[in-house]
């Protein structure tokens, strides 16, 4: 009987042992984690933070890029329609020279900001 007590005895000692072993590794792991985190979001260079920026600066490109792609499609119709009507072409000549067909009257309204209607 007693020899079965001290056999019970050792094994809750050694259940005891195990769990205490258990929650100190827990305790161990547990501040590990914490100071890897708190590192994490305090190191500007390296952490979220870092992280963080790098996703907005993403989503600046993404926004530049978009719209570059929308100036170059618009410059890409506009020399297709360059290409293909003459009417579009003569239009840029005459814009780009300042040129105007005779008898054409050209009206310019640079300068005219200032001026009120009485």
């Amino acid at each position: 009987m007693q020899q079965q007590r001290g056999r019970r005895d050792a094994s809750e000692r050694a259940k005891k042992l195990r769990a205490s072993a258990y929650a100190r590794s827990t305790l161990i792991a547990l501040s590990v984690a914490a100071t890897l985190l708190a590192v994490g979001f305090l190191n500007r260079d390296a952490g979220v933070r870092h992280w963080l920026d790098l996703r907005r600066d993403v989503v600046a490109a993404k926004s530049r890029i978009a719209e570059i792609e929308a100036r170059i499609a618009a410059r890409e119709a506009e020399a297709e329609a360059l290409r293909s009507d003459p009417l579009a072409t003569e239009g840029a000549i005459r814009a780009d020279l300042r040129l105007a067909r005779p008898g054409e009257w050209v009206v310019r309204d640079e300068g005219l900001t200032n001026l009120r209607n009485p």
